[in-house]
């Protein structure tokens, strides 16, 4: 092949020898700016893999002769923001959280914190607007099965709810009545009858009426003979028009048959006390927050500063 190239007359550029049908490729050389270009960028790569973490082996990569890596950047940068929200953070640590909102600066720095802190711990559930969703309160409503002061949703955050290995969590059990055999199908129909009359999605009825008499015999004791719930035993209101698992008749008959038992993390072992903080302050100020009650508020305070030395206690023996 190389016998058969020659200089191309019209170009004055040489043929690479080969020929099809008479139709022959030229060799026209790489222009020079772009051939220094190439050897620059080669030059390139082989420092930037000298430099830099380039070179993948089994368990990391090369370091580079600068030592620098992208985690290193970042946990440089975690660390000057650490610094900077530090006398922030020991401020809010030191005051109690019923007394937060008494300073508005240190309460603003409070629910910007504890809003980043939903963000990244609490979307997955109750959804980055906390809006909730079958099964997960909506926290920007006033219905709180524990209890909606500042101090009750701390503790239920601390503590989670129903969490089997933690003494002071939430805790409640409503009995499967249908699968327990506790009550027939029936009295079922008749007591969800009943529930949906008190809370105003239908009118009175024969079946609502048997179901009153099934109510009282057996679920005043937690909801009360109202319906209006107990928060001492996270017991819900049954005559407002808010549901978390629904509220129209095949939705209240499964969870008087089967029951619920929604979970939620204590928050006190997996989070440090000032960020369970600042979360509390955030739900409580996103709309339903009720106000501490006034006959509570000193043993309100003294327990919740009682369950922050509990949960630095937890976290010490976690690490």
């Amino acid at each position: 092949m190389a016998d058969q190239r020659r200089i191309d007359e019209p170009t004055g550029t040489e043929t690479v020898g080969h020929e099809w049908d008479g139709i022959e490729e030229l060799d026209t050389p790489m222009p020079r700016w772009w051939l220094w270009t190439f050897y620059i960028c080669i030059a390139w790569a082989i420092g930037y893999t000298v430099l830099y973490p380039a070179w993948p082996m089994l368990n990391s990569a090369t370091a580079g002769t600068f030592g620098w890596s992208s985690r290193g950047q970042l946990d440089k940068e975690m660390k000057a923001e650490q610094d900077r929200t530090a006398p922030i953070r020991t401020a809010i640590d030191a005051t109690p959280i019923e007394e937060l909102s008494n300073r508005p600066e240190l309460l603003k720095a409070a629910i910007a914190g504890g809003q980043a802190a939903f963000k990244v711990h609490c979307v997955q559930c109750h959804g980055s607007g906390a809006a909730g969703s079958k099964g997960y309160p909506n926290l920007n409503d006033d219905d709180w099965l524990w209890g909606g002061d500042i101090a009750s949703i701390h503790y239920t955050l601390t503590h989670g709810i129903r969490q089997p290995e933690h003494d002071l969590t939430r805790f409640s059990q409503m009995p499967a009545f249908g699968r327990d055999g506790i009550l027939q199908p029936g009295d079922i129909n008749d007591v969800t009858a009943y529930v949906r009359t008190i809370s105003g999605q239908q009118p009175a009825n024969a079946a609502s009426k048997r179901g009153s008499a099934v109510f009282a015999a057996n679920c005043v004791a937690c909801h009360n003979a109202d319906g209006k719930g107990n928060r001492d035993f996270g017991a819900p209101n049954l005559t407002d028009a808010i549901w978390l698992y629904g509220g129209d008749a095949t939705a209240i008959a499964q969870t008087v048959t089967n029951s619920r038992y929604g979970v939620m993390p204590a928050w006190g072992a997996r989070l440090d006390p000032t960020t369970v903080k600042m979360l509390a302050t955030y739900v409580h100020s996103l709309g339903g927050g009720e106000a501490l009650p006034a006959a509570s508020n000193a043993a309100a305070a003294a327990a919740s500063t009682a369950d922050a030395g509990n949960t630095q206690e937890v976290n010490v023996a976690a690490k």
